[in-house]
């Protein structure tokens, strides 16, 4: 078997594999004789069918398989030991007058090939990097809301503008029907809140669902419904009152610290506004460092220039599918996919380039963080060592999840070497203050 490259120009290639008789015919010839002492046809013993019948029957198609797959591995072989970086797969050409009665043939495979560039890991432009604080008014605001989910309730006859009113909210023409609980002081409406207050268990009120509540997720949960509804829902609904409550919040004392954190990990209420900020800006932080490295990604894919084989790319998207694009349909796929292709390619030179690698024992003690980080999330807050080895051992048993766990770690890597390596600038913000920023 003979492989050569033909180079079309920096980004397309063509390579020609040459395949004589005798790359294929002791295989053939071996596969021929299997078929020969199983084969059972009318009108002759088992085995002793004669060649001449079994190359007629199943001859070709034996050949044609033997032959594609020594082109797969020949051609896989080729592209390793030669260290062509190419991107999807290679096309066969098609040729209409290809003869499978002859004795040597001849392919050609076209090859999309991944084009040469730098990475430049310092911008021109500097990226900011956030660093999110709980401020005094979100802390304020925590300690309120602990306060009153530990608080105790007290039952009352008439609604104030203090209280939890406990009611079913329906409305038969949309179907709703949604037992819901509503803090008075928590409505936007205030011709609602003026319409409960006063109102006793059985009451039924009429209540517009228009402004009722701040965000359209409240709404949505109140009423039982899809948020996409709620976003333009104008109606009135009924709402039956079945309980009125006033909520006492809980005391800042021992016994809700030790609730909250275990025993005696917090003794008093300057403790726990510092517990609440320090695990809040651990959260806050996760949330920096993905803004941070989806910025990073952004800037990349707009400074860093090279061109693609798009056309052989195009082609590649047409055929390869579960069916046959059109073109047009093809294009407006590659268009889709494009930035995630250029992105990959980065992403792989940098990699490549810092040395950069996932090691087993790196992801078995990454795993071993991530369930322990869930675990504590239902109140296990110190498990054993060997149970998070048999937790991890177990994880890592699944490819898929292994495959997920190396890329968590390999962004981790990346987000390192960015924050070494990248022009960034600190902006320091409190949450309420970043959510507006990045999101609007």
């Amino acid at each position: 078997m003979n492989i050569t490259k033909e180079q079309i120009d920096e980004l397309n290639a063509v390579v020609k594999v040459a395949v004589t008789k005798d790359d294929y015919q002791d295989k053939v010839e071996s596969i021929l004789k299997d078929y020969r002492k199983q084969a059972n046809i009318p009108g002759f013993r088992k085995g002793q069918v004669p060649m001449g019948l079994i190359k007629k029957q199943y001859g070709k198609a034996v050949l044609v398989d033997e032959v594609n797959k020594l082109l797969q591995d020949n051609l896989n072989k080729y592209l390793t030991e030669e260290k062509l970086d190419v991107l999807g797969n290679p096309l066969p050409k098609q040729r209409d007058n290809f003869n499978w009665d002859a004795e040597d043939f001849e392919f050609e495979f076209e090859l999309g090939l991944a084009p040469s560039f730098e990475v430049d890991l310092k911008s021109k432009k500097a990226i900011t990097e956030y660093k999110i604080v709980a401020d005094d008014k979100m802390i304020n605001e925590q300690v309120e809301r602990i306060q009153k989910q530990y608080g105790t309730l007290t039952s009352k006859a008439e609604v104030s503008k203090k209280d939890e009113v406990v009611g079913v909210f329906k409305n038969e023409e949309e179907e709703i029907e949604n037992k819901a609980t509503l803090e008075i002081s928590t409505l936007k409406s205030k011709k609602a809140t003026d319409a409960l207050v006063g109102s006793k268990v059985g009451d039924v009120i009429t209540i517009n669902t228009k402004g009722l509540f701040s965000e359209d997720q409240e709404l949505a949960s109140a009423l039982g419904i899809q948020a996409e509804k709620a976003e333009k829902l104008a109606i009135d609904v009924t709402f039956t009152i079945e309980e009125i409550n006033e909520r006492e919040p809980a005391k800042l004392d021992q016994d809700l610290f030790d609730k909250l954190f275990g025993k005696d990990v917090v003794s008093s209420e300057e403790e726990l506004k510092a517990k609440i900020k320090e695990d809040s800006e651990q959260q806050f932080a996760q949330q920096a460092d993905q803004k941070l490295l989806n910025d990073i990604t952004e800037n990349f894919i707009d400074t860093t220039k090279f061109d693609l084989p798009t056309d052989f790319l195009k082609k590649w998207i047409k055929l390869t599918g579960e069916k046959v694009l059109t073109d047009e349909e093809a294009t407006e796929e590659f268009e889709k996919s494009e930035k995630g292709l250029r992105y990959q390619l980065i992403e792989g030179k940098i990699i490549t380039e810092n040395k950069l690698q996932v090691q087993f024992d790196e992801l078995k003690e990454f795993s071993k963080g991530f369930i322990k980080s869930q675990m504590a999330q239902f109140g296990q807050m110190n498990p054993a060592e060997e149970e998070l080895e048999n937790i991890a051992g177990r994880v890592l048993s699944n490819q898929d999840e292994v495959k997920r766990l190396s890329e968590q770690l390999m962004s981790q890597k990346l987000l390192t070497l960015y924050k070494e390596k990248a022009n960034l600038k600190t902006k320091e913000v409190t949450y309420e203050n970043f959510v507006k920023e990045v999101y609007g």
